[in-house]
This record gives structure tokens, sequence and C-alpha cells, in this order.
């Protein structure tokens, strides 16, 4: 259940310093949907539609802004800087938390929930299930289950033997390095709410402060990695030298502007965009209110909406090929509708986001984000090639946004690396989520649980474990493209084609 959003979002879901959660039905329980609400007590009188008519004009100006500025500006050229990060940067800068020049209402981290939901479920829809991407999908699920449940287990772990003996903090200090990072500001608000009311008086800042860091570490190493990864030719859809459109981010010559879909329905029916719209948010509907209904008859369960959204958009896409009408939808259409939502994820995401800083734990919180960045690189480096092959990058950077910060994160830089999204980096994170969702929802209800009952320790040798479990038989079983391109080399045989 890493966010309630998703693993790991951008921004907190609508938190502010000095505010409390206030969910549905308790303190502390989660909403229908899977969804944390985070509001003052007003709020929701304060709040209206015209609130989101200015969020979405505010951010809609930035990213304006943000395509002038790679248009126009060489540095964000070189760095291929997305107009969505651009925005969401500037909207942090002038927004409510820094200098104050732009109203955002205190709602905006609360729309990153419903817009990776929409991503997720338009992706049920447009992806194509080909064998390479179940193929791709199994290391997919290894890595990133090794990954995320080793960046727990590692750093529980390092916060009972490391950091409490010579730092003397709490024991769960260490907890907070995956609370922030690979669980990101959804996992903050549930895992540090949770140990504050058992005293932990500073779970949740420190959680949220793991996140920001985690956030700013992401986007800093994803753009050096990406343009590394361009100019070294590491990339599978990416030249080495980019033409000016795609530096520029702007298609100058009118003959070779692409379509972004194809019409389905006759406009004197229904518009075709506003098929393809509705059809897509009906799916999220029909996911949130399936979530409130588990919610009902398990209470302490709470299911991503974005992971739901996706379940139930690929039962409405059997349905549809049982009905015969497997082309109702044109999966182009949706695909542009699904980088849109995308582009406003990211910029609100990013804009969302609200540093809380610890003086007392300054000097153990440098060491522990020193390691968690560590750890990161290492993943990235060495885990990445070894999983997915010789063209590894679009599915390094992918997860390193998402290990540092949030998977809204790593899909605004696999944007730069593979900007029309060929490289199938999703569509195998889709499929293999199924497989590790119940690790993700698992960690963050037992991390809470194990603190309070004193299980710390066991719980982070038994993460551990599992995580060098799943990295480690693929590789030994020589299933891994990194373990088959060795294998090859070594018998003198052409490598075969990396998964």
């Amino acid at each position: 259940m890493a966010d309630r959003d998703g693993p790991g979002m951008i921004g907190p879901a609508g938190y502010s310093e000095g505010r409390h959660i206030k969910s549905c039905n308790a303190p502390v329980s989660p909403c229908p949907g899977g969804v944390q609400h985070r509001k003052e007590v007003n709020s929701a009188v304060d709040y209206t539609p015209y609130s989101l008519l200015v969020d979405v004009g505010w951010i809609s100006l930035l990213m304006v802004i943000g395509n002038l500025l790679r248009r126009k500006v060489g540095l964000f050229q070189r760095l291929l800087m997305p107009a969505s990060i651009t925005a969401g940067l500037l909207g942090l800068l002038f927004g409510p938390q820094v200098l104050g020049w732009i109203n955002f209402s205190d709602q905006i981290g609360t729309y990153t929930s419903i817009l990776i939901a929409f991503v997720f479920a338009s992706m049920a829809y447009s992806m194509d299930l080909t064998p390479s991407v179940r193929t791709g999908a199994k290391n997919m699920w290894s890595y990133s289950t090794g990954m995320f449940m080793g960046q727990w287990g590692l750093f529980i772990l390092l916060g009972v033997y490391l950091f409490q003996p010579v730092f003397d903090t709490e024991n769960w200090f260490g907890m907070m390095l995956p609370v922030g990072f690979v669980g990101g500001f959804g996992t903050a608000a549930a895992v540090g709410t949770s140990l504050e009311e058992a005293g932990a008086v500073a779970a949740s800042s420190l959680g949220f402060m793991a996140a920001t860091v985690g956030t700013l570490s992401a986007i800093v190493g994803g753009l050096i990695f990406t343009s590394w990864g361009i100019r070294t030719g590491r990339t599978s859809t990416m030249p080495k030298k980019l033409p000016w459109d795609l530096r520029s981010g702007y298609i100058d010559d009118l003959k070779a502007r692409p379509s972004i879909g194809r019409a389905t329905t006759n406009p004197s029916a229904i518009e075709p965009l506003a098929l393809h719209l509705g059809f897509v948010m009906l799916t999220v509907l029909i996911a949130y209110l399936v979530n409130g209904f588990i919610n009902d008859i398990f209470p302490s369960v709470s299911v991503p909406l974005f992971a739901m959204s996706f379940v139930i958009g690929l039962l409405g896409r059997i349905l549809l090929g049982v009905l015969g009408r497997k082309e109702f939808l044109d999966k182009a259409t949706v695909g542009s509708m699904s980088g849109a939502a995308t582009d406003y994820l990211i910029a609100f995401g990013v804009a969302s986001i609200v540093p809380a800083a610890i003086a007392d734990y300054w000097v153990p919180l440098v060491v522990l984000f020193v390691l968690g960045i560590a750890y990161c690189l290492f993943v990235f480096f060495v885990l990445s090639p070894e999983f997915f092959g010789e063209k590894w990058l679009e599915r390094g950077i992918f997860s390193w946004g998402w290990s540092t910060a949030a998977v809204a994160t790593g899909i605004a830089l696999l944007k730069i690396v593979d900007p029309k999204l060929k490289s199938g980096t999703l569509n195998e994170y889709g499929v293999a989520y199924v497989g590790f969702a119940p690790f993700e929802i698992g960690m963050t209800i037992l991390a809470p649980i194990a603190v309070i009952v004193g299980l710390t320790a066991g719980l982070g040798w038994l993460a551990l474990l599992i995580a060098l479990a799943v990295l480690l038989v693929p590789i030994f079983l020589k299933r891994t493209p990194g373990r088959q391109r060795k294998a090859a080399s070594a018998a003198g045989a052409p490598a075969a084609a990396d998964a």
C-alpha cells in the first residue's frame, strides 16, 4: 500500500505543516478508494469548484512557461527538462510554502491520487500484452520486489544496529528512509501517524522529510542519469545526436506532426474524445466504489486506487473482447489522454511538496540519506543491467525515480529517455504490480505494528531475507538477461536478445 495513491507518489496528499489527518470515518482509517485525505477542519467549506479551476489554471500556465523554457533556453534543452517538472518546481517556489505568490488550494496534493489512477486505468486499455511484455514482467517483479523489500529490510536493521547505538535514536529511525523514499508521502502519513499515536512524536515529520529529500534526489540524479544515458547510447529508443524537435520539445514541421489518435465514433452521436475520457473515468469510479466496498468489509485494508483501477481496466478490456468490441477504444487516443494526465500528475505532485526539518536529527539524517542514495545507486548501476539486459536504462531510470521518490517521478524520468513509452517499461510494471502489491501493502501495515510490539528487528530480517531470495534465485538459475549474456559470451555464442 506504499502510498494511498500508489507506490511512492510525488507529493503529500494535501499535507501541510501543522495539519492533522482527518479521514472519512476515523482519525487514522483509510477512506474508500485507498485515498487518505489531509485537510484542515474547515477546508471542505473553503474548497469549491472554483478552487479546482484556480489550481488547474495556475499549473497549466506554469506548464506553458516550462514548455517555452525548454524551447528557448539551452540548459533546459541539454537536460531535456519536461515542462511538467519545470511547472512543478515553479509551483513549489511561487506557491504558498515558499514565496506565496500563487494561491494554490491546500488540496493540490490530493489530485495526484486520481491522476495516477487515471494513468493506470488508461494503461489497461492501451497496453499490448505480448509475450515479451509477460517475460519482461517476470524480471520486473523480481527486480521491483527485491529493491523494495531490500530497502525496507536493510534500513530497518541499520536503524536497530547502527543508528540507535551510535546516534542514540529510536530503533524505528532507520525505517524512515524506506517510508519516505520507496514509500513516499502517503506512507509517511500512514506509518508516521500510527507511530505517533504510539508515542513516536517525530515519526511523521521525519517521514515527510525523507520523502522530500528522496524526491529532490530523484529529480536531480534522474536528470543526470538520463543525460548520461542518451549521450552514451544506452537507450533503446533515443539516438545519440538528438534532433532539434526533441531538444526543443516542439515540432516545427507541420507535416511531421503525428496524429494523437483516431476517431472511433461519429461526432453526431458523441465526440470521440468524450467517449474515451468517459470510459476511463468510469473505470476509475468503479475502482473507487470497489475499494469502498472492500473497506467497509475489512476496515483495516486499503488497496491503492491506481492498482484497483488497473485491475478494473483489465476486466473492462476483457469484457470488450467477450462482446466482440476489441476496437471500441482507440489505443493511441487513450495513450494521449494518459500522457496528459501524467503531465498534470507530475506538476501537481512536485508543487505540493512541503519540506519538514527536524533540527535534533540533522546529523543522523544526513548519514541516513547518504546511505539511502548509495543503496539506490547500487540498484540502478548493478541490479538494473543484471535484470534488464543491455538496454536497461529505461527500466533503470523508472526504478530510480520510484526507489527514491515515487512511481510518478519514475514515469517523469522515463518520459525523458522514452518520450513515446515504446520501451514497454510501464506495461511490464503494471503486470508485475499484481504480484508485487501484497508486499507493498503488507509492509505499510506491518511496519508500525512491529515497532509497537517490539519486533522491529525481526521485520527487518524478514524483509531482507525475502529481498535476497527474489533477487538471487533468478541470478543463480541464470534466468536474468545479465546471466544469460555472460553464459552466451563464455560459450562463444552470440547473446540472445535481452527480454
